[in-house]
């Protein structure tokens, strides 16, 4: 079954945050967002935002975000903005959001590769979830729901207010403008089911 055009769109857009949050982009990826066309939405925020990352990615040097997702993402001991959701939840010891997560994915088919070195809390591991979900498994949108309201809408704001605060991002903060702006539209979307 092919999809429609909007939900083929928004696997896409959760296939590039994910990539973005994975790892820093190269020179060709930060080339190809810099020349990305201009964004069909209905949503001027998330037109804009866009916009706004094809102009950073325009702007920057592939070394320096390297440096910068190092410094911010990854650090030396405890990073100083964690792309992992177990950091955010306050309700929970670390250990009990990933074992409900890794029965979550196994009753989705879904599991970690053996050679994977990120637990699966990861924000790019959530979002590619999601992208699994609309573009491969064609799950229903309850079901997309269910797992987003889960997993990605509770660390939305934490996660993007975190990458705005810090002091070691720039190009990241496009990253967390326009993942939290996506991320407030899916919430919103999902509420008018």
């Amino acid at each position: 079954m092919t999809l429609d055009p909007e939900e083929q769109g928004r696997a896409h857009f959760y296939a590039i945050v994910s990539r973005l949050f994975y790892s820093p982009p190269d020179a060709a990826l930060l080339a190809a967002l810099a020349q990305a066309d201009e964004l069909e939405a209905d949503d001027e925020i998330i037109a804009g935002r866009w916009r706004d990352l094809a102009k950073a990615a325009a702007g920057a040097d592939a070394e320096a975000v390297r440096m910068e997702y190092e410094t911010a993402f990854v650090g030396v001991g405890r990073a100083p903005v964690s792309l992992y959701t177990s950091a955010y939840s306050i309700r929970y010891t670390n250990e009990m959001p990933i074992a409900t997560l890794r029965e979550e994915l196994a009753a989705l088919g879904l599991a970690r590769r053996t050679d994977a070195g990120e637990p699966e809390d990861h924000i790019a591991a959530l979002c590619d979830v999601m992208r699994h979900m609309i573009a491969e498994q064609q799950r229903s949108l309850d079901e997309q729901q269910r797992f987003f309201e889960r997993w990605i809408y509770p660390i939305t704001e934490p996660l993007c207010n975190a990458i705005e605060k810090s002091e070691h991002t720039v190009f990241y903060k496009t990253i967390g403008r326009l993942a939290k702006a996506f991320f407030s539209l899916e919430h919103s979307a999902f509420e008018m089911l």
